[in-house]
């Protein structure tokens, strides 16, 4: 590394390694089970325990600023860590959206489009300041920043944009998953087939991941008068949290998920 790309990484914040995994199929999968637990875990914390929303929202918001903290101060990707705030950030993601519905009667249609708006601004600042919407180089604080800040606002929209879809529009749990993965499936072909741009795909792959999870888990938790399964939130959680736990041992063992720790490249 030349003298001025230190000089300009010391601006741009604490350099250090990739701080975000590879997106590899075990990266997705953990992804989609991560956002079926950001769904049943909120309803269940919510409802079935009998917090409500907003002890809820407090006590996963301050869990998910504690794993941050610990994130943050990492000099590298740590599979547990990182894994962890996805999985709150989610469940956070989750009751930002149900807090503006169901608490001050905010339209689903007026969430998604607000969420979709502070998307764009985070991308378009993140941009203005990096030159770069790469997963592939979060080795600085302020891009990890905008990275959190834009996952944050992926799983508000996708959740507004799922239960608009599966329950305000009355199409179902069924149909909307169906639709969702038919969707990631023509990314995919865009991706793949025709080579689209890659950021760009990925970052609408990772939008659209949430509510195709949020409908998985509505799917099986939700009773069979609601058009679900009726496996309930317990279970449903418990099965996605021990399977997360599961992929990110594994993970963590043979680190098949870790970018190469050699120069950094933009």
């Amino acid at each position: 590394m030349t003298t001025y790309e230190r000089d300009t990484a010391a601006v741009r914040g604490r350099q250090m390694l990739n701080k975000v995994p590879e997106v590899t199929v075990y990266f997705w999968v953990i992804k989609v089970l991560a956002t079926t637990v950001g769904e049943t875990a909120a309803d269940f914390l919510s409802a079935t325990l009998g917090l409500g929303l907003t002890n809820t929202t407090l006590v996963t918001s301050a869990l998910l600023l504690l794993t941050l903290v610990f994130q943050f101060r990492a000099d590298r990707y740590i599979p547990g860590i990182y894994w962890l705030a996805v999985v709150l950030i989610s469940i956070v993601g989750t009751l930002i959206t149900d807090n503006l519905t169901d608490n001050l009667g905010v339209p689903l249609v007026t969430t998604t489009i607000v969420f979709t708006i502070a998307l764009a601004l985070t991308f378009s600042a993140w941009y203005a300041a990096e030159q770069t919407l790469s997963i592939h180089t979060i080795h600085t604080t302020r891009r990890e920043a905008f990275y959190w800040l834009a996952i944050l606002f992926t799983f508000a929209l996708g959740t507004a944009a799922g239960d608009l879809l599966a329950e305000e529009s009355g199409v179902g749990y069924l149909v909307s998953l169906l639709i969702f993965a038919a969707l990631i499936g023509a990314v995919a072909l865009a991706r793949f087939g025709f080579g689209a741009n890659a950021v760009a795909t990925f970052w609408v792959a990772y939008i659209l991941t949430r509510p195709l999870g949020a409908s998985i888990g509505d799917l099986l938790s939700q009773s069979s008068a609601d058009g679900g399964l009726g496996l309930g939130t317990v279970v449903t959680s418990a099965l996605f949290l021990v399977t997360i736990l599961a992929l990110v041992t594994y993970l963590g063992v043979t680190k098949k998920d870790r970018t190469e720790e050699t120069a950094l490249r933009d």
